[in-house]
């Protein structure tokens, strides 16, 4: 049975571990990333050539925004804000595909925080270490903010 979500938000930033801008649309390449984000740069250590996108459900920017703080897509410097699947409960190897033919393989749930965060310091928790899901693109090209993702 296919579940599917929505992409809510594209995000991309230059630098790694800080605050992402929403964009409309991205180009993802195989086994690289999304072009002009500081994350596909990752793919060039080997011990973080898989997370070359990250995913966070706006479910889980809830939770920090209902805590009392003014938090958006982006904020936690994810590049796809999606809505409607819990992500964070996802198999890993699970296969996320868009209409355009890009797919993502789930390769890690959450991460280590070596440092605390700005959320954090300000609210006493960060999602992201819990949460988050990163990927590696199986297949890339063009998305688009409020496109379907389907999980099978």
């Amino acid at each position: 049975m296919a579940v599917s979500g929505k992409i809510i938000s594209i995000n991309v930033s230059e630098e790694t571990g800080t605050k992402k801008t929403p964009v409309d649309s991205a180009e993802l390449v195989k086994e690289f990333g999304i072009l002009g984000d500081a994350h596909a740069e990752l793919t060039k250590d080997p011990e973080l050539k898989h997370r070359q996108v990250s995913l966070l459900a706006t479910e889980s920017i809830k939770k920090i925004f209902d805590m009392g703080l003014d938090v958006a897509p982006g904020d936690f410097a994810e590049n796809l804000t999606i809505e409607g699947v819990d992500i964070s409960h996802l198999p890993l190897g699970t296969i996320l595909s868009f209409k355009s033919g890009v797919a993502l393989e789930v390769t890690q749930i959450g991460k280590k925080c070596h440092k605390r965060c700005k959320i954090y310091q300000t609210v006493g928790d960060c999602v992201m270490p819990r949460e988050g899901v990163f990927a590696r693109v199986l297949s890339g090209g063009k998305i688009i903010k409020g496109d379907t993702i389907n999980i099978v």
